[in-house]
C-alpha cells in the first residue's frame, strides 16, 4: 500500500537536494498517514459492502432489502396504493449443487441474479436473502392480479430460459410466497414474514405460489382463470352486442338504442356484464373489445339503413380507459370514416362521473368527438355530483336520468321533485332527457307528467339480440302488430 501511494504521490523540485533530511522525514511521515488512512477507508468500505450486500451475487441481502422495503412501504402510504413482496426458493437447487458441486451452483446463483435482473430492468428491487432464496419487491401495483399476472409471466419465463454450467443444460423453476401492502403487514418486517409463511405452505402443498392470504389465492386464481377465457373469447368472437330500445314519451315510438356488450360463452351460455366487464377494465382489453363493438354498432346501423329498416341511432358506451386514452378520438373518427352516413347512427355514452374525473380533458375530448358529427350523452346522471357550471359548458347532446332516481319516485314527494328538477334543468340547457330502468307503469305516466323525452326500460323491452331487435322493432309493420315486449 505503501509503494503504491509513493508511486503515486510525487514532489518536484528544479534542482537536486532541494528537500533537507528534516523536510524528507516530515513527508515520508505524511505519505504514512495518508497511506494508513486510505487502507483503513478501504477497510471500512469492505466491511459496509458486505454488510449490504451479497458478494457472490452482488444484489442486497436481506439487511439492505428490508431497509428498501421500508422505504416503498412508506411511499405505498403516502401514495395510497399497494405493493407486493415475493420470496422465490429455486426448486432443486440442492440436488444440483450434490450432483455438479459447489463451483457449479454458485454459477447457476449469479446466472439467476443476472436473469431477475435483466427481467425487473432493476436491481435495487432485488435481493438474495438466502441459499437459494431471492426476493423482489414490487413498489407499486393496482389490484392483486395485477401481482399474480407478473408473477405467472415471470415463472412461465424463468422456467423457458436455459441455464448454462459447462456442458450441462438446465431449465428450472422455483416456488413463490406472495404478500401484500397493506394487506398482509403494515411494515416490512411483518411483511417479510408473511412472505416467508405463504412461500413455506406452497412448498409444503406443491402449488408454484401462495399468497400469504389463503382466500386471496382462490380469488386470483378465479379471476386468472376468467381472464383466460375472456382472452379466448376475444379470440373466437364470442362478444355480441344486444340493443334496448330507447322509447319517446309522448308518441311511443322508437327513437334509439343503446348497445350493450355481452359475452356469449359457449360453455354455459350468456354471462352477466357485472362479472367480466370489470375484467376487461383491469386487464385493458376492454380497449379491443370497444373497439370492436364501436364497429359493429356502426356496421348494424348501416346495413340497416342499406336493408331500408327504420334505422334508429345506436348509443354505444364508452369505458374510463377508452376516453383517457390518447388514441381513442382517432379511432371512433376511424370507426365512422368508413361511411359519410355513419356518424349519424352513432352516439357515445360517457358516465357523469367520468367527465367529472377530469372536466378540462373531458370538455376537449368531447369538442373533438363532437366535430365529428357524432352525439354524445352523460350517463347515470345524478351520481357524480356536477357543477351546474360546468354541466352548461359540457359538450353534450342527451342528459340519462340515473335508474336509482326513477325507481325513487315512487317511493316519496321527493324523489318525484328531484326527478323533475333535473328535467327542467336539462330542458334550460337544450338537452335531450332519457329516463334509465323504467320497470313500471306509474314510472312512466310520472316521467310524461314531468316532461320527460324518452325511457329506457323493462316496461317497453329487455336487451335483446341484434336478429330480434331489427325484426321486432325495425322492420315495416303491418296492422295489429305489438310494439312492445312481454
Amino acid at each position: 500500500m505503501h509503494l503504491e501511494l509513493e508511486s503515486k504521490l510525487g514532489l518536484h523540485a528544479a534542482e537536486a537536494g532541494y528537500f533537507d533530511d528534516a523536510e524528507m522525514e516530515l513527508l515520508t511521515q505524511l505519505a504514512g498517514d495518508i497511506a494508513f488512512a486510505i487502507d483503513h477507508l478501504d477497510k471500512q468500505a469492505r466491511l459496509d459492502y458486505l454488510a449490504y450486500y451479497d458478494v457472490l451475487t452482488g444484489l442486497a441481502n436481506q439487511s439492505l432489502f428490508l431497509e428498501r422495503l421500508g422505504q416503498y412501504v412508506r411511499s405505498a402510504v403516502s401514495g395510497k396504493h399497494m405493493l407486493a413482496i415475493f420470496l422465490l426458493d429455486l426448486e432443486r437447487f440442492k440436488n444440483i449443487n450434490d450432483s455438479l458441486g459447489q463451483l457449479a451452483g454458485d454459477a447457476l446463483l449469479k446466472q439467476v441474479a443476472q436473469w431477475m435482473t435483466g427481467i425487473t430492468g432493476d436491481a435495487n428491487l432485488l435481493a438474495r436473502v438466502g441459499a437459494d432464496h431471492f426476493a423482489v419487491v414490487l413498489p407499486q401495483i393496482q389490484t392483486e392480479s395485477d401481482a399474480a399476472r407478473l408473477l405467472e409471466h415471470t415463472i412461465q419465463s424463468f422456467l423457458a430460459h436455459p441455464f448454462r454450467l459447462g456442458d450441462a443444460v438446465l431449465r428450472i423453476s422455483f416456488k413463490v410466497g406472495v404478500a401484500l401492502f397493506p394487506n398482509d403487514g403494515p411494515d416490512a418486517d411483518s411483511l417479510f414474514r408473511n412472505a416467508e409463511a405463504a412461500l413455506k405452505r406452497a412448498k409444503a402443498s406443491g402449488d408454484q405460489y401462495l399468497f400469504y392470504a389463503p382466500k386471496m389465492t382462490a380469488m386470483v386464481a378465479r379471476k386468472l382463470t376468467l381472464e383466460n377465457k375472456l382472452r379466448q373469447a376475444l379470440d373466437n368472437e364470442e362478444f355480441v352486442l344486444h340493443y334496448q330500445p330507447k322509447v319517446n314519451l309522448a308518441s311511443g315510438q322508437i327513437t334509439g338504442a343503446e348497445a350493450l356488450i355481452r359475452w356469449h360463452d359457449p360453455r354455459t351460455g350468456l354471462v352477466p356484464p357485472g362479472r367480466f366487464i370489470p375484467i376487461l377494465e383491469e386487464t385493458g382489453m376492454i380497449h379491443e373489445v370497444g373497439r370492436r363493438a364501436l364497429r359493429q354498432a356502426i356496421g348494424d346501423y348501416l346495413r340497416w339503413r342499406t336493408a331500408g329498416l327504420a334505422a334508429v341511432r345506436i348509443a354505444v358506451n364508452v369505458s374510463p380507459l377508452q376516453l383517457r386514452h390518447r388514441a381513442f378520438i382517432g379511432e371512433v373518427g376511424q370507426a365512422v370514416g368508413i361511411d359519410e352516413r355513419a356518424a349519424a347512427g352513432l352516439e357515445l355514452e360517457i358516465t357523469e362521473s367520468l367527465i367529472m374525473a377530469d372536466v378540462r380533458h373531458s370538455i376537449v375530448a368531447l369538442k373533438a368527438i363532437r366535430a365529428l358529427g357524432i352525439t354524445i350523452a352523460i350517463d347515470d346522471f345524478g351520481t357524480g355530483f356536477s357543477s351546474l357550471s360546468y354541466l352548461a359548458k359540457l359538450p353534450v347532446d342527451t342528459l340519462k336520468i340515473d335508474r336509482a332516481f326513477v325507481t325513487d319516485m315512487t317511493a316519496a314527494p321527493a324523489g318525484l321533485a328531484l326527478v323533475s328538477t333535473i328535467i327542467n334543468l336539462a330542458h334550460s340547457f337544450r338537452l335531450n332527457v332519457v329516463a334509465e330502468g323504467v320497470e313500471t307503469e306509474e314510472q312512466a305516466q310520472l316521467l310524461r307528467a314531468s316532461n320527460c323525452d324518452e325511457m329506457q326500460g323493462f316496461l317497453f323491452s329487455k336487451p335483446v339480440p341484434c336478429e330480434i331487435f331489427e325484426a321486432r322493432f325495425l322492420a315495416p309493420r303491418t296492422a295489429g302488430d305489438e310494439t312492445g315486449d312481454e
